[in-house]
């Protein structure tokens, strides 16, 4: 759902107006910047993106009306709007398929000249 919607959501569930809520929902969408399929979700669609919002907006808003709204509340409604549910980091991360990459350093100069050949000469 895009951020707009979202936050015309937040309005009919607290007032005030856009406004008021579209830095927000438009934080748990900036993944959507380089990944633009369901898996940007995955950076701040659960609950630690949304205890973390907290920590970027503060624990709550005051509304253009004066009713002050907490944050997560709000981050909660924008994760259940798009998942239905709250999963947790965990959740996430164990739908990772590991990569031989992710699990084995190697030391710089074996990875340049696995990487970058052409570069050896110089390098020594």
């Amino acid at each position: 759902m895009n951020p707009y919607y979202h936050a015309l959501s937040s309005v009919k569930k607290w007032g005030g107006d856009v406004d008021d809520y579209i830095k927000i929902h438009e934080w748990f969408d900036a993944s959507k910047e380089f990944l633009v399929d369901p898996r940007h979700r995955a950076l701040r669609h659960h609950a630690q993106g949304i205890y973390e919002a907290a920590r970027v907006f503060g624990n709550t808003i005051v509304l253009s009306s004066g009713r002050v709204v907490p944050v997560r509340a709000i981050g909660e409604q924008h994760v259940r709007e798009d998942l239905g549910w709250i999963p947790t980091l965990a959740d996430w991360l164990q739908c990772i398929d590991p990569k031989p990459w992710m699990d084995k350093p190697m030391r710089l100069e074996k990875q340049l000249e696995t990487e970058l050949p052409e570069c050896q000469t110089t390098l020594q």
